[in-house]
């Protein structure tokens, strides 16, 4: 095994670094996504990718909870970052925590597998990968759902999310194996 010389890496590369992987997880769900609609149909295709989503966020949220509980920490929406869920920097061009009508948002600008999808024209399938954040959230704590108000894939100049309260009905639709649990990232 050939070894890895060890250097300091100046921020920028490792930014573009990150934000290379996230087109390549991007395509990736492109991929899968545009194979399952053409094979299976649009509905039952859709179906299939809002399964596998709600699977990758479950796992992603668990992953989240372990990490924070691990810490000492309880697995409460304040402590989410904790968990360390996601790259600081590359994944988007930015971030910015803002307060609209007393609630807190978080926007991100630039999101780097948004931009690939619209490049590939392909928003619509793309779209559904977003739905790993209401998912990842309620597996770390099916009492609150993280939401998007806004999303790029949806002709959105950057996206914004919100955490929210899940309500009964949320929460057992997501648990269910055959409900459709999309309405949730309201």
């Amino acid at each position: 095994m050939a070894k890895t010389e060890k250097r300091p890496i100046p921020f920028e590369e490792a930014k573009r670094q990150v934000e290379l992987t996230s087109q390549r997880i991007g395509l990736l769900h492109l991929s899968y996504a545009r194979t399952l609609v053409e094979e299976l149909g649009e509905e039952k295709g859709k179906q299939l990718i809002m399964k596998a989503i709600k699977d990758y966020g479950k796992r992603c949220g668990e992953r989240v909870k372990k990490n924070v509980i691990a810490q000492g920490l309880e697995a409460v929406p304040q402590n989410y970052k904790a968990g360390e869920d996601l790259p600081k920097f590359g994944m988007h061009e930015g971030t910015e925590t803002v307060e609209v009508a007393g609630e807190k948002r978080v926007r991100a600008y630039g999101c780097a597998m948004a931009k690939l999808w619209k490049e590939y024209g392909e928003d619509e399938l793309g779209r559904l990968y977003c739905f790993v954040d209401p998912a990842k959230y309620m597996a770390f704590n099916p009492n609150y759902k993280l939401v998007h108000l806004k999303a790029m894939p949806d002709g959105d100049d950057y996206c914004e999310f919100t955490v929210k309260a899940t309500t009964e009905q949320e929460r057992k639709d997501f648990n269910s194996a055959d409900k459709d649990w999309s309405y949730i990232d309201q």
